[in-house]
């Protein structure tokens, strides 16, 4: 039996967690607390890194017990604590390590310094038990990226952004259009009223063999396109939105696509391919129709953990620190660990806007 406690407070949920892993037995999620921010950074337009990093510290050790409450396991018999590191909002990680730290020292535990994009690279082992390797498309505020799974600390990245993260496009097409934060799901409720024909949005990087995203182009013609007929109706905004997300699915179909025949190609022994998509904008219906479709053609399986554990949780944490136990990997000097707001899965690919790593070309 492994238990490990996770802490995630990256950007603006603090969240904790306890999974446990009893041998050969599917993993359980014994707690999943998760307290979001949404209604302190509404009036923002978006996250303030300030105000998320102040919640968490005056929150974190109150779901901390929470999380232990509610799995009926005392910290005495929790074998690790695992604990977001990066990437992310700094001041959050600090919080969150910190305290992960803390607990840790205090509890003789064991400390693992998890990276947030590994917790969402392994999710689908522990809601679907997904074997190696894998495919995974991460859509999210801060992150769009194709990364190829090929086991516990083995990954290649495959495609990234090139300028924006698709969620933070959602969010920004939002804010012009005056609708309110989060973004990503007010376009999607105004887009299903809309027609989605009636603007000719640009589908960004389509036809280009190697298959990075870029959505800046396309956040530009949206807002000359409001521009052109503002004042806007209702019925206009609707029309925009639904525009957009029809490009946005396009792109991401043509993107996909061609990741996943590199996949067959370089796979060609997994019997069993898998796309899995994780992150805040799976949840949308009209991109998740899509890829289940692209999947069905290209003779994927289509693999969306529960929108719960697709955006940012405690418990793919967790996971990712009996995963890391299990593969005799976790960091011996944790305890040393400084947070880092840059932190690539895959150091060796270059590094672009949106891998992970600061600036243009570093």
């Amino acid at each position: 039996m492994i238990r490990v406690l996770g802490i995630e407070t990256s950007c603006d949920e603090t969240a904790a967690s306890v999974v446990a892993l009893d041998g050969a037995s599917a993993p359980e999620i014994l707690s999943n607390i998760v307290l979001s921010q949404i209604e302190e950074h509404a009036a923002f337009g978006g996250v303030v890194p300030e105000i998320a990093a102040r919640a968490h510290v005056e929150a974190l050790d109150g779901i901390v017990e929470a999380a232990l409450a509610d799995s009926s396991v005392s910290l005495d018999e929790v074998d690790a604590i695992a604990a977001t590191a990066g990437p992310g909002l700094v001041g959050g990680l600090i919080v969150g390590l910190m305290t992960a730290k803390a607990i840790a020292a205090a509890a003789n535990k064991p400390l693992i310094a998890i990276n947030h994009l590994e917790g969402h690279a392994l999710t689908a082992r522990l809601t679907d038990g997904l074997d190696f390797p894998y495919l995974l498309l991460l859509v999210s505020g801060g992150h769009t990226q194709i990364v190829a799974v090929r086991g516990v600390g083995d990954y290649q990245r495959w495609a990234t952004t090139i300028d924006d993260a698709l969620g933070e496009a959602f969010d920004k097409t939002a804010k012009m259009l005056g609708l309110p934060y989060p973004g990503g799901p007010n376009v999607e409720k105004a887009a299903a009223s809309g027609d989605a024909n009636r603007f000719a949005f640009p589908r960004p990087m389509k036809g280009s063999a190697q298959p990075d995203f870029s959505f800046s182009g396309l956040k530009t013609a949206v807002r000359q396109a409001a521009t052109a007929i503002a004042p806007l109706s209702d019925q206009d905004v609707a029309d925009i939105c639904a525009s957009f997300q029809a490009a946005v699915a396009d792109a991401l179909d043509d993107r996909v696509g061609r990741a996943l025949a590199r996949f067959r190609q370089e796979f060609p022994r997994q019997a069993k391919p898998a796309l899995v998509v994780a992150g805040g904008v799976a949840a949308n219906r009209t991109i998740k129709a899509t890829l289940e479709a692209l999947c069905s053609q290209a003779g994927f399986a289509f693999v969306a953990p529960p929108q719960k554990l697709c955006t940012d949780n405690a418990a793919m944490i967790a996971w990712a620190g009996i995963e890391r136990l299990r593969a005799g990997i976790a960091d011996e000097n944790a305890a040393d660990f400084v947070p880092r707001s840059r932190w690539p899965l895959d150091s060796v690919s270059a590094p672009l806007v949106g891998s992970g790593r600061r600036g243009a070309k570093a």
